[in-house]
């Protein structure tokens, strides 16, 4: 179907900049695209960069909408063309449905014309060819395209059109233009907003990812919903949006806009479509791969799906193709709400959240392992990409108690994302919900000492009941290296008592009872170096011994982190033997090491307190109140006499 127009509803917003170049484009080239996402305001865009300009170099506009879902029959976009152009009583052969483009070209001679094909991804492929014959044939003509991915002809020009900013313009005071629209389509459906309330709809637009016709849709809500219950509801599910406005042109629902997306697929790249929106956050082609493939989806079919679906917009490309890595993609939320439900109808969410959750639980795994062999710091980089993924899953368990022994698997294997990196408390509040989930009589040993070492520094009596349940179980199953990990945790809760001899006494028990390059927690270098800082408070040569055999472990070059340890340990044991020449430098080689593109491990400013108490000529001494206790036990520096 065509239709010549459509009605027009409130001004244009945000899109200044890109409203001069369309303008700019259409004037110097003879065929140019605007393509986008659905609901990102192409055809309002296009409507608005024709309308009132004064130097046109057309002498008129001819506008076809193609309505619908489906292609119709062959030759219908032509068809739909010739009827725009035709006069029925003057040209009553033109009007039928078998126009060809001599007929068109004839039709379109005679007069600069402005040929504007709206929203025509349904014909996309007939309109490639009539618009490359129709340049051919008519010098004077000029064609202005509207889709969700362009044609792909040599000469056209792309103008890709993004959703609008959701964060306010840099150095320029005012609200961002996704903020802006919402308040200027509030105030037409009546409701002024507040500018206390502004903090709602900004949470609003950031939501709903700056989509123009998703913000217009919701600001249309304001009469029937709070701000802040509105804001809500859209992070729980958006698809509902609608309009009740009779005079709405096109779009009047969210999921209508997007389903015509879903209706340009076929079958396979529906169900991809379909089973990856179980993911939450970024994902990899391997992750896409797992979830897929299955049925009627083979494995090597997945790749090019989710290229075919970045170009119909339903997934942004996080990572492009073609580097060392894999791409990465994001779906757009909106899309994603829809998946989910065409998931449902299937039948197949309960196995994509089961196959999800799995990838996660290997994703963990393997982010352990690589931390445990030396590669530190593509571990980190690992859980950074997939931190979003990992955290809903870990969330969704707490609603789902089958999914409890992977959730807790999870956790435990990142332990050195929650220790190393400041994040004990986040660790702590995904650990404690997810333990009593789990069999009393088979409690995870693992998970156990993990949360006993995160509550140390808050709980001493809560960690060291879960120490002796972790205890208990390790002795049953032998398991050495928990059972060294367990007096590790026992030294710190020493430390927190200011008992730096038992102490000592529970970090040397550690160092002898970890195996060598035992994974799953820290290693027993680190024992060893926490002994040395604890032995400074009362035999500061023992101590330096200690830190020196921490230091010539085998093995410590390959674990950044307990090197990075071991030589704050020598550096503090250095400065409180006098030397405190020697101990600057070790200090400042420590610093050097670290790796700028990952966060600063937990010690980091520790380090720099004592360098500064160097400078300064004074004396450091262990300040026992301040070692955050469930990370690694690094002392704080603290001036003699506090």
């Amino acid at each position: 179907m065509a239709n010549h127009g459509g009605e027009r509803a409130g001004q244009l917003v945000g899109r200044e900049r890109e409203l001069a170049a369309l303008r700019e484009v259409l004037a110097e080239h003879r065929l140019a695209t605007v393509a986008g996402r659905a609901g990102v305001g192409k055809s309002r865009l296009a409507g608005d960069a024709l309308a009132g300009l004064p130097d046109a170099p057309w002498q008129r506009v001819v506008r076809v909408v193609w309505e619908g879902c489906g292609p119709g029959e062959p030759g219908a976009l032509a068809a739909a063309v010739s009827r725009s152009l035709a006069e029925p009583r003057r040209h009553p052969e033109a009007v039928g449905t078998g126009a060809g483009v001599r007929e068109l070209a004839r039709l379109l001679r005679g007069s600069e014309t402005l040929l504007l094909l709206d929203d025509i991804d349904p014909v996309r492929e007939e309109c490639t060819g009539l618009v490359q014959s129709l340049l051919s044939a008519v010098p004077g003509l000029r064609v202005l395209v509207t889709s969700r991915q362009p044609l792909g002809l040599g000469e056209e020009h792309v103008l890709s059109l993004p959703p609008l900013s959701t964060e306010p313009p840099e150095a320029q005071s005012g609200d961002a233009p996704a903020v802006r629209l919402f308040l200027d389509r509030a105030a037409e459906a009546g409701h002024r907003v507040d500018r206390v309330d502004l903090p709602h709809v900004a949470a609003i637009c950031r939501s709903l990812e700056g989509v123009p016709l998703s913000v217009e849709l919701a600001a249309e809500q304001t009469s029937r919903h709070r701000l802040d219950d509105l804001a809500k509801q859209l992070e729980r599910q958006q698809c509902w949006l609608s309009s009740s406005r009779p005079a709405r042109p096109r779009h009047r629902s969210l999921r209508c806009a997007v389903s015509v997306s879903y209706m340009l697929c076929e079958r396979t790249l529906r169900t991809v479509w379909a089973r990856v929106s179980a993911v939450a956050g970024p994902f990899n082609e391997s992750t896409a791969v797992h979830l897929c493939a299955s049925g009627t989806v083979a494995g090597h079919q997945v790749p090019a799906c989710l290229a075919r679906l970045a170009a119909l917009g339903v997934l942004v490309p996080v990572r492009d193709p073609g580097g060392l890595r894999q791409p990465r993609y994001r779906m757009v939320r909106a899309a994603r709400d829809f998946g989910v439900e065409r998931l449902k109808e299937a039948g197949e969410h309960a196995e994509a959240v089961q196959r999800r959750a799995e990838r996660c639980r290997q994703v963990a795994a393997l982010a352990e392992r690589l931390w445990s062999s030396g590669s530190q710091p593509q571990a980190v980089h690992l859980v950074q990409e997939e931190q979003e993924e990992l955290r809903a899953v870990l969330l969704h368990a707490l609603d789902d108690p089958g999914q409890a022994d992977v959730a807790l698997d999870i956790v435990t294997n990142l332990w050195f994302w929650w220790v190393v990196y400041g994040r004990a408390q986040e660790g702590l509040d995904h650990l404690l919900p997810l333990l009593p989930l789990c069999p009393r009589d088979n409690p995870p040993t693992r998970s156990l000492w993990l949360a006993a070492w995160l509550t140390a520094p808050s709980d001493p009596d809560g960690a060291r009941e879960l120490l002796g349940r972790a205890w208990s179980t390790a002795i049953l199953d032998g398991d050495d290296a928990t059972l060294g990990r367990i007096a590790h945790v026992q030294g710190a809760l020493a430390l927190h008592r200011h008992d730096e001899r038992a102490a000592a006494e529970h970090f040397h028990e550690a160092a002898r009872t970890i195996p060598y390059r035992a994974i799953g927690g820290p290693s027993a270098t680190l024992s060893l170096a926490a002994m040395a800082l604890a032995q400074t408070g009362f035999d500061p040569r023992a101590a330096r011994k200690s830190a020196r055999r921490a230091l010539t472990r085998r093995g410590i070059r390959a674990d950044a982190w307990t090197c990075f340890v071991a030589r704050y340990a020598m550096a503090y044991v250095d400065h409180r033997l006098g030397r405190h020449g020697r101990a600057w430098r070790r200090a400042q080689r420590a610093l050097a090491s670290l790796d700028g593109s990952l966060p600063a491990p937990y010690g980091t400013e520790a380090l720099r307190r004592l360098t500064a108490d160097i400078e300064t000529s004074r004396r450091s001494s262990l300040l026992l109140r301040s070692v955050p206790l469930s990370c690694a036990v690094i002392p704080l520096p603290e001036p003699a006499g506090t």
